[in-house]
């Protein structure tokens, strides 16, 4: 499997993409999937879409971005944590 490149976006692209992109970025590396991981915010988000793969975020995004997105609290939660690795993971192999 080549790298995927994955977006990470909060409010700020500081505090909680980076909880996120930390623990998704070793969980998949547990998984064997290496990932480019990028921030922002998550109004910065139509300007960062070259060459992502896959949008994580903490917060709602629009629905024509044209890249997969996962809207997740569960890293923040820790509630239903598994389920979104999982998702994470099957949208990183397709």
């Amino acid at each position: 499997m080549s790298k995927k490149t994955v977006l990470f976006a909060c409010g700020t692209g500081i505090a909680t993409s980076t909880v996120v992109a930390n623990a998704v970025t070793e969980a998949m590396k547990e998984r064997g999937i290496t990932i480019d991981s990028r921030q922002c915010k998550a109004t910065e988000v139509r300007s960062e879409l070259n060459g992502v793969d896959l949008i994580v975020s903490t917060t709602q995004l629009p629905s024509d971005l044209g890249v997969p997105s996962i809207v997740t609290l569960a890293f923040l939660t820790g509630m239903g944590k598994a389920e979104a690795l999982d998702k994470i993971e099957a949208e990183l192999r397709r």
